[in-house]
């Protein structure tokens, strides 16, 4: 630095009080005069008391959203590195949470359970018989929000299963006092307390009636007042199968370059060893396809490629089976394993897949919609049997040997396999309208009370 840049460093400097700052006196401007304090219409003149016995919580500890903050990386961040999964339980269950872009295997299996029960028609039973008639809810359960009882179902089980419970929330009800419409809530803005034995449920920190939610949950413990459900413990493998994408990423836009080792036949500074790597590297990703040439003695020598490729594959295979046995997928389903490795055919995967995986959770859900949407006596359930009914060949051998033994007869049997298709033909089990053919608990199809805190209108449905 020369005489003349330390000169002009030196001017441009601040001057420097002598002696210790804290000892300099204050400036001549007067202390500001504070308002008295007041937690009157907040946040206009909302000055708490911020000391003593009577000190508030703040407007903003009181007016604070449920939902956690993201994470996000702050600038400079790696972009080779991944941000913690802090707060990851908090949004696992929507279709784009954590978990699902940890692992696409997580999406495929919610997907396919939550299609599947939400194609299942609901009907009502009484006292186990089937009934042709049911409320309007099974049609359509809020038509503000949803265009039909199936994308409500698919919401509500993709919950349930993602995220360890459903919550739902009574927006109109029936002149005898059940729900007629309702909606599901995003779990992550519901927050539970128990205050004095009774719990309490605040939506976006506004309270609600706890007699407007139905609370379903996956797994429950006592004293635990959340659902849980299979993805919480999922954390280790997911990381597992999200390293090992990162790894096939990775040597895709490397140009297939397999882990290796350049051998240089003389000594080289490690300055000139990195220069090599780096020429590499970037030689194969920018010319993909062309063949690398090595000068100077120097050989690449690639470490065992296909032991390793097969070691990393059969790990994610059985990292992604782990994470679809813990959804209750059979692997086979989405594409991890033949269906001849463990089921004979594919209507035995399909009645595995009911019988072990759904028909728990469809039998859970329908029960807890029933004690709250339903009197006494009443229940509901789904129909399963498009999903695991058998052949052509063996529900013919079937419904012959019911027809010889006088269960069915020959018209029943048409209109089971829907083969009356005449103008006018309806099924009798079945109403002719949505309205007019309510059971006898109820107001047919109108409901006549709003729940004021939905901020909706009820109509005819």
């Amino acid at each position: 630095m020369t005489q003349r840049s330390r000169q002009l460093r030196t001017s441009r400097s601040l001057p420097q009080p002598p002696g210790d700052p804290r000892a300099q006196p204050p400036n001549d401007t007067p202390p500001g005069v504070n308002p008295p304090p007041t937690t009157v219409n907040p946040p206009g003149d909302y000055n708490p008391v911020s000391v003593g016995p009577n000190a508030s919580d703040g407007y903003g500890n009181e007016h604070v959203q449920n939902a956690p903050a993201p994470v996000s990386a702050w600038s400079g961040w790696p972009s080779q590195w991944s941000t913690p999964l802090w707060n990851a339980s908090a949004d696992n269950g929507s279709p784009l949470s954590l978990w699902s872009r940890l692992a696409d295997v997580v999406f495929a299996c919610l997907d396919l359970n939550s299609s599947i029960l939400s194609s299942m028609p609901p009907f009502l039973v009484n006292n186990g018989n089937r009934q042709g008639a049911g409320r309007t809810w099974l049609l359509n359960p809020e038509p503000l929000a949803y265009v039909s009882w199936t994308e409500f179902a698919k919401e509500a089980f993709w919950s349930y299963i993602g995220a360890g419970e459903t919550i739902l929330f009574c927006t109109a009800r029936y002149s005898d006092g059940f729900p007629s419409r309702f909606m599901c809530l995003n779990p992550a803005l519901v927050g539970i307390e128990r205050n004095g034995g009774r719990i309490e449920y605040r939506v976006a920190s506004v309270p609600v009636d706890p007699a407007d939610i139905l609370h379903i949950k996956y797994a429950s413990w006592p004293g635990d007042l959340r659902g849980h459900g299979p993805l919480e413990v999922a954390g280790a493998r997911l990381l597992t199968i999200a390293a090992l994408q990162k790894y096939a990423t990775n040597l895709a836009t490397t140009g297939g370059l397999p882990p290796a080792i350049i051998k240089y036949p003389r000594r080289a500074s490690r300055a000139q060893m990195q220069q090599m790597q780096l020429d590499w590297i970037e030689a194969r990703a920018s010319l993909m396809g062309v063949p690398a040439v090595l000068a100077d003695g120097a050989e690449l020598d690639v470490l065992n490629p296909q032991l390793q490729d097969a070691a990393l594959h059969d790990l994610a295979r059985f990292s992604e089976a782990r994470v679809a046995t813990l959804l209750s997928v059979p692997p086979s389903l989405v594409g991890l394993g033949s269906v001849s490795e463990t089921y004979v055919n594919a209507t035995n995967v399909f009645d595995y897949h009911w019988r072990a995986g759904l028909r728990p959770k469809a039998q859970a859900f329908s029960d807890a919609l029933a004690g709250w949407l339903l009197p006494r006596g009443w229940g509901m359930e789904l129909d399963r049997d498009d999903y695991i009914k058998p052949g052509m060949f063996e529900r013919a051998q079937s419904y012959s040997m019911l027809i010889a033994s006088g269960v069915l007869s020959p018209a029943e049997v048409r209109t089971m396999e829907r083969y009356d298709t005449h103008a006018g033909d309806q099924d009798p089990d079945l109403p002719g309208s949505d309205e007019g053919n309510e059971p006898p608990f109820g107001t047919p199809g109108r409901p006549v009370q709003t729940n004021a805190n939905a901020g909706m209108e009820a109509t005819t449905l």
